[in-house]
Parts: structure tokens; C-alpha cells; sequence
């Protein structure tokens, strides 16, 4: 298991990204090393703002990436195609870190497909073939983390789960203490498992923190928070809210504050990339679905009408639109209604949120924090640690935690 080291932040601090080639880790590996090399400015990282200023933060030119992911290729291939299907990546950019992503690439791992579901492994590598026992591809990919470490002198690393929405998994009582995972485990019950349960098992065997950015509901199983908690090691998920839900949760208590009683609240949402061709499929949709149409009973305190709907549309490629349209009952009884666009690309605005993520992530185990990171639910669909889904609460939380470590690392 791995010692925090709570008295020295600027020392290299690791970051293994589960789906390391994707849009998003893509992302966020090119962004990190573009902003540590100086070639852009920090827009849209929390922890670049005034509000962190004062708190030891790991460094952005200190994070060292590895991962774990199921398709072949380099970073470098998967940033040519980010440019050439959504234009936000451009060659000019990516020149000059060359080197940088192939040092990534070099410390990138063959991910795990078990029980993944039939759209997810049709993604992956034609030549793959997970017929490993659980127990052994388990102990793999805690090898993997371990050797990152030591091949890096690292002392510190967070986890972070950038993986495709798998299908739902049935939870019951192989999930509910980590004895009986284990148990399943050795059995070889493959259909108890997806591989983002392993992932996070793995983390929590080190004692590392976990970012849990996906919805799926098969990472932070009761026996793997277990583990997390008897290690030491916080976590925090899950599902990232970047776009339409962050303007539900900004939204939504506007018409609490004034008495003005929803109706309807109905969204609509297309998309495209792989993430669009995950999310077309119905039972990784349901997953995603979940998340986001969650919140507004609990922020308006009342049952409503809400929907959401997800389409793949593959000419948008990582390129989002949502509509939402709300009804709602005002003074007399009169009906009205509010209409909004929201138009964003995926990556572009998650890399950040995952970067800052990981700094607090680390900042956290540094200063004593275990379990759920409940001080971090402003960046999720659905925070674990707490029922809170208003954002404006939601960052009050955040803000008092961060004062009260900063006046604990004063003292």
C-alpha cells in the first residue's frame, strides 16, 4: 500500500487514467503538458483560480500519466484524429509535446474487457482475448500500478476512471462487503463483475484515491468503498457534470427561490464519438440516463414531468447539443415556459474538471481525508457522500472545505 506523504506537494505526483486513449485522457494528458510546457493559459481549472490560492497543490507540470486501456495506437494518432473530426487539438499544438506523449504511451497498459458488454468490447482490439480468471487479471492491473510507481519513484498517484459507460450491473450481496467479492472473485463470477470494478478494487488495494468520472454503477460497489475506507484512501464520483446537468443544477434552484412550481422539465441530447456510439446502445444509455434526470425532484423538493433523451449523431463527432425545455406555474396560476441551447465540446470541457479533480483528489489524502470526497459533488451528476444536488450548495461545500484546509496548512 502506498504511504501519503503529507509535507512535500511538489514532488511528481502520478496519474493513471483507466481508458487512456480516449478523447477525454487524450485531452487531458495534451492539456496538462501544454499548460506545464507553457503553451496555453490554465482557462477552466478551478485550482488555477483564486479560490485554491495559499493551498499546496501538486504542481500541473508535476503529474506523470500512465493508464490502462483495451484499443492499440499512440496518443499522438488519437490527437490527429481529435483535431481532424473536432478541430480542438490542432498540429501546432501537439508538435512540440511529442516526446512527451510517447513517454505516456510507454507507460500505458492492456486494459481489462471483462463482462464489459457487447458495445464497449466491440471497440476494443480484434485480437483481444480476456479469458484470464479474475482473480489474475486483478492482480495484473494492481502489478501495473504498482510498477508505475516504482519505475517512476513516485510516492503519490491518483486513479481515475475515464473508461465508456458500461451496462448496469445488478448489485447484491456478492457486492455489499468486500468478504464476499472476494469470494465471487475467486470463483471466477464474471457476470458480477465489469472491469471498472476491478479498477477500482485495484486502486483501493493501494490505498490510492479514485476519481470515478463515468456513471457506471459498478465501480464504487459497498465492498470496494470497503476497501477505500479501510486503506485510507478517499474517492469521489461520479459521472462529471460538464454541460447540460451543471446548467440544471445552476438553474433549477432559481425557480425554488422564487415559488415558481415546474411542470416539465424536458431535455434532449445529441452527440457523437465513441461516447455517442456507447450511449446509443439502450443498456449503457440507461447508466447515463440515470445520472442526469436524478436531480431535480431532489433540488425543487417536489415530483415533476422530467425526461431525458440521448441520440448518436456521428457527424458532431465530440461535439454536444442539448435543448431543454421547462414549463412552469407562476402567480395566478399562469403557465410559462423557459427554453435553452447548450452547445460544448465533451472533451474540452472535462479535461479540466479531471485535472482538478486529481489535485484535490491528492490534496485530500495529504491532509487526512478518507472515504467520500462529498466536499467535491459540485463536479458531479451524482455525488457520492451526499443527497445535495444544488449547485450553489454545492459550492459553499467546497469553498468551506478548502478554507478550512488552507487555515489547517497555515497553522
Amino acid at each position: 500500500m502506498v504511504t501519503p506523504t503529507p509535507s512535500n506537494p511538489s514532488k511528481p505526483l502520478g496519474v493513471w487514467l483507466f481508458g487512456a486513449r480516449g478523447g477525454l485522457a487524450t485531452t487531458v494528458v495534451t492539456g496538462a503538458r501544454a499548460l506545464a510546457r507553457g503553451l496555453r493559459e490554465p482557462q477552466g481549472l478551478l485550482t488555477e483560480t483564486e479560490l485554491c490560492e495559499g493551498l499546496p497543490l501538486a504542481p500541473v507540470g508535476k503529474l506523470v500519466f500512465g493508464g490502462h486501456e483495451i484499443r492499440k495506437g499512440t496518443l499522438a494518432e488519437s490527437a490527429a484524429e481529435i483535431h481532424e473530426r473536432s478541430g480542438t487539438l490542432p498540429p501546432e499544438l501537439v508538435k512540440p509535446l511529442r516526446a512527451d506523449l510517447r513517454k505516456v504511451d510507454r507507460a500505458t497498459r492492456r486494459g481489462c474487457l471483462v463482462n464489459a458488454g457487447r458495445t464497449i468490447t466491440s471497440l476494443a482490439d480484434s485480437d483481444r482475448h480476456d479469458k484470464e480468471p479474475l482473480r489474475q487479471q486483478l492482480e495484473r492491473i494492481t502489478a501495473d500500478l504498482r510498477s508505475f510507481l516504482e519505475a517512476n519513484r513516485l510516492q503519490r498517484m491518483v486513479c481515475v476512471n475515464l473508461t465508456s459507460t458500461e451496462p448496469k450491473l445488478d448489485l447484491g450481496s456478492a457486492h455489499a462487503s468486500l468478504r464476499e467479492l472476494d469470494r465471487a472473485i475467486d470463483r471466477n463470477r464474471t457476470s458480477l463483475v465489469r472491469p471498472s470494478t476491478l479498477y477500482a478494487y485495484a486502486a483501493a488495494s493501494l490505498g490510492l484515491p479514485y476519481v470515478h468520472f463515468t456513471p457506471s454503477n459498478s465501480a464504487l460497489v459497498p465492498a470496494v468503498r470497503e476497501l477505500f475506507e479501510r486503506n485510507g484512501a478517499p474517492y469521489v464520483g461520479c459521472d462529471g457534470k460538464t454541460g447540460e446537468t451543471l446548467v440544471k443544477s445552476a438553474l433549477a434552484p432559481m425557480f425554488r427561490y422564487r415559488n415558481l412550481r415546474v411542470l416539465t422539465w424536458q431535455g434532449y441530447n445529441i452527440l457523437g464519438d465513441r461516447d455517442g456510439v456507447v450511449l446509443s446502445q439502450p443498456e449503457n444509455k440507461q447508466s447515463k440516463v440515470a445520472t442526469k434526470d436524478a436531480l431535480l425532484p431532489q433540488i425543487l423538493g417536489y415530483p415533476l414531468h422530467t425526461h431525458v433523451g440521448i441520440d448518436y449523431v456521428p457527424s458532431l463527432h465530440d461535439w454536444k447539443t442539448a435543448w431543454d425545455f421547462v414549463h412552469f406555474e407562476g402567480f395566478l396560476g399562469t403557465r410559462m415556459s423557459m427554453q435553452f441551447t447548450w452547445q460544448g465540446n465533451d472533451s474540452i470541457l472535462a479535461a479540466p474538471l479531471v485535472l482538478d479533480l486529481v489535485r484535490l483528489a491528492d490534496l485530500a489524502q495529504r491532509t487526512g481525508v478518507r472515504g467520500p470526497l462529498h466536499q467535491l459533488a459540485c463536479f458531479f451528476k451524482q455525488p457520492i457522500g451526499t443527497p445535495e444536488h444544488d449547485l450553489h450548495k454545492q459550492w459553499h461545500m467546497l469553498v468551506h472545505w478548502l478554507q478550512e484546509t488552507r487555515k489547517g496548512h497555515a497553522g
